[in-house]
């Protein structure tokens, strides 16, 4: 279950000018939605949410009026230039549920010595259990050459978790640096 719990309340008030009052008032308009019932529009307490949904793909329990909602954050606004969090989208989930999600892949280690990285995509989808979604996926690089490629299905998923992506998706590839390979070429 979630670690991260926070107290909601219901909300009345639509549009952009409740919005903005919402914001002034130090809390953050939300919307929880999911399983063929009707969206619960609530307000959201500014500072233990912003720290709640730092983390990718973070599980909330959110309890409305006595109910505990067991939400997993889908979709955050922020505006673009404060970066200020202005709207949150909570999807419903149950345990042992299986959700689509996107997980960053991080790569760990250095590579052998004059060789470069490219890294061509920075997350993955997965497919996995709403209450053991991974914070994200690391692949160890440590000493490979030039010339070895990373795909998706070389990645290492936790327990129950399946790739939503190709296979052959290509996730980094690494190369030798561009001033040895001209020297080489010129001698």
């Amino acid at each position: 279950m979630s670690d991260l719990n926070l107290t909601g309340e219901v909300r009345n008030e639509f549009g952009k000018g409740a919005a903005r009052r919402i914001r002034r008032a130090a809390q953050i308009p939300a919307v929880i939605y999911g399983h063929g019932v009707a969206p619960l529009h609530i307000v959201l307490p500014e500072r233990e949410t912003v720290r709640a949904i730092r983390a990718s793909n973070a599980l909330l329990t959110v309890t409305v009026d006595g109910v505990a909602h067991l939400a997993l954050v889908k979709d955050v606004q922020k505006d673009p230039v404060l970066q200020i969090v202005e709207h949150i989208d909570l999807l419903t989930v149950q345990k042992g549920e299986k959700v689509l999600v996107d997980v960053p892949v991080h790569l760990v280690g250095d590579p052998a010595p004059s060789v470069v990285v490219n890294q061509e995509e920075m997350t993955v989808s997965l497919s996995a259990d709403a209450t053991n979604v991974p914070v994200r996926i690391d692949v160890d690089i440590t000493g490979r050459t030039a010339g070895q490629h990373i795909y998706a299905s070389d990645l290492v998923l936790p327990a129950d978790a399946e790739l939503g992506n190709e296979d052959i998706m290509l996730i980094a590839h690494l190369a030798e640096q561009a001033v040895e390979a001209e020297v080489a070429a010129a001698e």
